[in-house]
């Protein structure tokens, strides 16, 4: 540092104690000057001690008859209530019910979700009847809509809302507040410089204002010093973080009350109208008016898959396309591309492309050679290579005498066929190089007129009857595009087309609330940067007329946290003042350690310097001094 002036920087910490002068003033200021850096709730206080007999919890003796009975019960009911309220809206209470949340989470992405997918969670239950008993009773197969994780979401939403609203309404009388005065002994900060000048002390003061406020601290003079606070976007970022989380909390809970979404199956060249009754799945939230849904509607003109052919990633997907030609009631029809990653925005509603699979062409004749039957049949993929299930259903038919009968067919379908001992028919490749269709038959009751609603890809045979081959054995037979398979006893024929249809499914959803979930996860991040990178910190300046003629001019910088940067930005503040407060050169004598000190109320004096003439104050010697232990 120069030989101008003096700088030490004190062990940095927002609270820092001093020694207290005689009349008990030195830790009081210091104290003062550390108030109110944050907002963060004080510490609990100790714990009061054990009541005496007769007592209560709260203080206060219980009085006789039923007056001080009643008196007694409501000061400990709401004393409790107030120290239940302390403890909900404290920061670690906060904290633990955020982990939880997290923690509870875990459960709804691992065990199938009932309202997610509802055959994967029977098929679960199926296959594990014992397990799915005790995870009924802890509603785990409703994760998200169980009483328990309703009430750690409510509790934290609660907790939040506890914590935030009197620190907001702290910071917000700390804006409209001064900085506090400048402590009496301005060496026992964590960063202090100081230096003799020529200037007088208002010139100096007026000097310090204007340097403080370029550099947009909120700078308020007093009779012999400046005051000045900056960092308070840091106390707002903290703010916003903790109501980006309520937004994001209120944003979620709407989403799920207000939701909307189902699914649909379309074979290629059929359409969809968002209506309720052309869904294959349906569900939404308790304040959804299904009333509401968005009118429009779209037609499958095309649907192209692609995957790869060779090496190591044989048979991944690559492409997904749906083409599409969609329809509002208030504008004409509009072609677009729907793909896995870009789906189509109708108003508040969201179409978005799921997954594909082929429907094979069927065409059956009954027994006096009518048509029964005909159309595109849509097979579900049961693995990655597209082996396919699925059944036919035939209720409008005639055997070979006139009678009304029902037939049946279920079985797979395999874009690229092959055929082994262990697995049975199955495909190799998900396009359709060789296409092959095996069916078993049956005859009977299908039971689509009991009026009992029933999957359109399952078939009951409940009510009906295996037909056989000419050994007795049940049925089955392949087909492949173009050919026709008679049926046994003169019940018909059955044949696949050459033309080989493809299907893709759409989930359809309408969500309130994502706009308010993205402002507040923006938000939560910008807050959450604002409170880690940006310090709240205060600076004094003071200026004093010195029993020799020049002026002692004091500053001193005090940060929230233990943090380099404080020294080094007085340091910076002392350069661009020393301009407007030149150093003065030191009484003669003095040497560069043994400044007189005049007691604890009294400013130290400046090192002398035989070169103080030559020593120009620079910004990197200020610095050196700030920060020098």
């Amino acid at each position: 540092m120069t030989t101008d002036e003096t700088a030490t920087a004190a062990p940095a910490a927002s609270g820092a104690t001093a020694t207290a002068a005689p009349d008990g003033t030195v830790g009081r200021d210091e104290a003062e000057a550390a108030l109110g850096l944050s907002t963060a709730p004080l510490e609990d206080p100790p714990p009061a001690p054990a009541p005496a007999a007769g007592e209560g919890t709260f203080g206060g003796v219980r009085a006789p008859g039923a007056r001080g009975a009643a008196a007694w019960l409501l000061r400990e009911l709401t004393g409790w209530a107030r120290w239940f309220w302390r403890q909900l809206t404290s920061m670690r209470i906060a904290l633990l019910l955020l982990f939880l949340l997290a923690l509870a989470s875990i459960p709804g992405s691992m065990i199938p979700q009932d309202d997610v997918d509802a055959t994967l969670a029977q098929d679960f239950r199926v296959r594990n009847p014992g397990l799915s008993e005790f995870y009924e009773r802890l509603q785990l197969f409703d994760v998200y809509s169980s009483v328990w994780f309703s009430a750690i979401y409510l509790l934290l939403f609660v907790s939040l809302i506890g914590c935030i609203v009197p620190r907001s309404w702290q910071f917000v009388g700390q804006l409209r507040g001064r900085p506090p005065r400048a402590p009496r002994r301005l060496d026992r900060m964590p960063a202090y410089t100081t230096w003799r000048t020529e200037a007088p002390p208002e010139r100096v003061l007026q000097a310090a204002r204007a340097v403080l406020r370029r550099r947009r601290f909120r700078a308020e003079a007093a009779a012999d010093h400046v005051a000045a606070e900056k960092g308070y976007l840091r106390e707002a970022g903290n703010l916003v973080f903790h109501l980006a989380l309520i937004v994001l909390l209120i944003a979620f809970a709407a989403g799920r009350l207000s939701y909307a979404e189902g699914g649909k199956l379309i074979v290629q060249g059929e359409g969809f109208s968002n209506t309720l009754t052309q869904y294959d799945d349906f569900e939404s939230g308790r304040l959804f008016d299904v009333d509401g849904l968005e009118p429009f509607g779209f037609t499958l003109e095309e649907f192209e898959a692609e995957f790869v052919r060779e090496g190591p990633d044989l048979g991944t997907p690559t492409d997904f396309r749906a083409d599409v030609t969609y329809w509002t009631p208030d504008g004409p029809e509009r072609e677009t591309t729907i793909t896995v990653n870009d789906p189509l925005t109708v108003g508040d509603a969201r179409v978005r492309l799921l997954g594909h699979g082929y429907a094979p062409v069927v065409t059956v004749t009954d027994g006096q050679g009518r048509t029964a039957f005909h159309g595109p049949v849509p097979f579900l993929p049961q693995d990655a290579a597209l082996t396919s299930t699925g059944v036919i259903k035939v209720s409008d038919y005639r055997d070979a005498e006139g009678a009304r009968d029902q037939l049946g067919f279920q079985g797979i379908f395999s874009p690229t066929y092959a055929l082994d001992a262990v697995r049975g028919p199955h495909s190799t490749f998900p396009e359709p190089d060789s296409p092959v269709l095996t069916l078993t038959a049956f005859r009977g009751d299908l039971g689509v007129n009991s009026g009992i609603p029933q999957n359109v890809y399952q078939l009951q045979t409940r009510n009906m009857e295996q037909l056989t081959d000419e050994s007795g054995e049940p049925l089955r037979f392949n087909l492949h595009p173009g050919q026709s398979y008679e049926l046994p006893d003169g019940l018909g024929t059955i044949s696949m087309d050459s033309e080989l249809e493809e299907w893709a499914t759409f989930q359809v959803t309408t969500k309130a609330g994502n706009d308010w979930a993205l402002a507040g996860a923006f938000a939560a991040v910008a807050g959450l940067a604002g409170s880690l990178l940006l310090q709240r910190r205060r600076v004094w300046v003071r200026a004093a007329s010195a029993g020799d003629g020049t002026t002692v001019v004091e500053m001193a910088a005090l940060g929230r946290t233990e943090s380099g940067k404080v020294p080094e930005e007085l340091a910076r503040l002392a350069a661009r003042l020393q301009p407007e407060a030149p150093p003065a050169a030191a009484p003669p004598g003095e040497g560069p350690d043994d400044g007189p000190g005049d007691g604890p109320g009294t400013p130290p004096d400046p090192v002398p310097s035989p070169h103080a003439a030559e020593s120009a104050p620079a910004e990197s010697a200020a610095a050196e001094g700030a920060a020098r232990p």
